[in-house]
């Protein structure tokens, strides 16, 4: 996963997905490389568009998690302001990835 994380942050930073950044940024982070595996991501990102692969992998995930609600049982409006503000949080880590 590390060769992946280190390719997403060159393509964040803008700079090009090669062997050699992504061996820098892992060894100055402590990570021994093994340069198969470098070279097995650069090949495998080579024909990729990143960003329209965060973009169509991105789910939302706040809606899946929505609670089941009963007429006896309503909630106060304090608490369904502090859900909202919850949901909104989970829906802005969305914006991280596309």
């Amino acid at each position: 996963m590390e060769y992946v994380y280190a390719s997403l942050l060159l393509h964040a930073a803008g700079k090009e997905i090669n062997e050699s950044n992504i061996n820098s940024i892992l060894k100055s982070v402590g990570i021994e490389v093994n340069p198969a595996q470098a070279k097995s991501i650069v090949a495998a990102l080579e024909n990729v568009n990143i960003d329209e692969a965060i973009k169509t992998s991105a789910v939302p995930v706040a809606a899946a998690a929505a609670p089941a609600t009963t007429p006896a049982a309503e909630e106060p409006k304090k608490e369904e302001k502090k859900e909202e503000k919850k949901e909104e949080e989970i829906t802005g880590l969305g914006a991280l990835f596309g």
